[in-house]
């Protein structure tokens, strides 16, 4: 039975959702949320720059679950960043997915005109087109900067975490200021070999769970909500089951002997990553 986190507004989310990044085939992407529905899960997380915010959209729509069951999460990317370029962007994403109202609408990158973007998702908060505003990659100085800074606090935080980047001081601060951390990337996109690690392979075979199975179960017992990918039906379905077992403390800390404290992918605290990500803007 799927678990939840209860955001700092009282909005329920669920724990486990399903991630659509890099699935950039419409029909294949249709295919797949639609598939995930159907297996069970209840929230789905897209974004602007992973183009496929119409194929979400069209699987919502076919799935026949009401939309109430549903939590909806895009995001925004960072051309649009700023007051009136968010207000016009959020219009488009809910067209593109053909919705009356968003879940979750967060803020992709810590860069540009992001206090510009907070006043805009703070009005479409107020009129409820929006349940819930977030953001994406905030360090923790950057995201306490926006916390204290604003009249609406972040709901969520979406940062990279797997079983080699495990941001347990980032999570500290989060839950010290009310923000729910999300998992992006739980499996590493398959990085540090972490399908055949052995560690994970030795805590799975104890359960009968495979290695994605324990890495998605740990995240939730840190009360990490987790939006795993994949574009096999079998591996989708694998992913949603993961209620009915729970790792054991030792299991838990030995888990936790595998951080590296560094990301699998790169850092925003890297000047060359930021203007990388400000070229991307232009």
């Amino acid at each position: 039975m799927m678990e939840y986190v209860t955001l700092n507004n009282n909005i329920k989310m669920p724990v486990l959702g399903f991630g659509v990044f890099q699935i950039t085939d419409p029909a294949q992407c249709e295919q797949v949320v639609l598939d995930a529905i159907q297996s069970g899960y209840r929230l789905i997380d897209t974004a602007m720059s992973y183009h496929n915010e119409e194929a979400v959209g069209k699987a919502i729509q076919k799935s026949g679950v009401p939309r109430a069951e549903l939590f909806v999460i895009t995001k925004l990317w960072l051309a649009d960043t700023g007051y009136d370029r968010t207000m016009k962007a959020f219009e488009a994403s809910l067209n593109r997915l053909k919705l009356e109202y968003l879940d979750l609408h967060l803020i992709h990158q810590p860069v540009g005109d992001y206090y510009g973007s907070w006043r805009a998702m703070e009005e479409l908060y107020k009129i409820g087109v929006i349940r819930a505003i977030g953001v994406a990659n905030f360090m923790p100085d950057r995201l306490v900067d926006l916390v204290l800074n604003n009249e609406i606090p972040p709901a969520i935080n979406q940062v990279e975490v797997n079983p080699f980047c495990q941001r347990a001081f980032d999570q500290q601060i989060m839950e010290k200021n009310a923000v729910q951390i999300q998992s992006w990337g739980p499996f590493a996109e398959g990085r540090n070999g972490l399908f055949e690690n052995e560690t994970l392979k030795t805590i799975g075979s104890k359960y009968g769970k495979s290695i994605a199975q324990v890495v998605l179960r740990w995240l939730i017992q840190r009360n990490i909500v987790c939006i795993p990918k994949s574009v096999h039906k079998d591996r989708i379905k694998e992913n949603f089951n993961v209620f009915d077992f729970a790792l054991s403390d030792e299991d838990m800390q030995t888990i936790a002997c595998l951080d590296t404290g560094k990301s699998c992918f790169f850092s925003h605290q890297d000047p060359g990553v930021i203007e990388m990500l400000c070229g991307l803007a232009r």
